[in-house]
């Protein structure tokens, strides 16, 4: 049964999905997408400091994608409420919604780490 709730930090069975199984493939995606998610929580930083909405929506955007294309759900659900609140120029609930985002990243770091791949 796939998870699909939000809360899910990571959906495995649909990264197996994605990656047709492939262990190598998998360990790319996943050494990728912390990397990418890092450099875009610093990234949101900014926009957010700078009360910047557009640049916030785009960063926003385009990582839930990712996340959401490989299972991350809890870290996709994170930055769709950022997507959301800087298209409404809340900056404060962005900040807080950020600070999800990075504990959801560190939670993904974590499952990564203990799963054999």
């Amino acid at each position: 049964m796939r998870a699909s709730d939000s809360t899910t930090t990571l959906d495995w069975e649909q990264l197996r999905d994605v990656t047709l199984g492939d262990a190598d493939l998998i360990r790319e995606i996943l050494e990728t997408l912390i990397e990418d998610s890092s450099r875009q929580i610093r990234l949101l930083e900014t926009a957010i400091r700078q009360r910047d909405p557009e640049t916030t929506m785009r960063l926003a955007h385009y990582s839930k994608g990712a996340c959401a294309n490989v299972g991350a759900r809890a870290a996709a659900a994170a930055l769709l409420e950022i997507e959301r609140r800087a298209a409404r120029s809340e900056f404060g609930e962005c900040g807080a919604s950020l600070a999800v985002l990075a504990r959801e990243v560190d939670r993904l770091r974590a499952e990564i780490a203990g799963a054999p791949v």
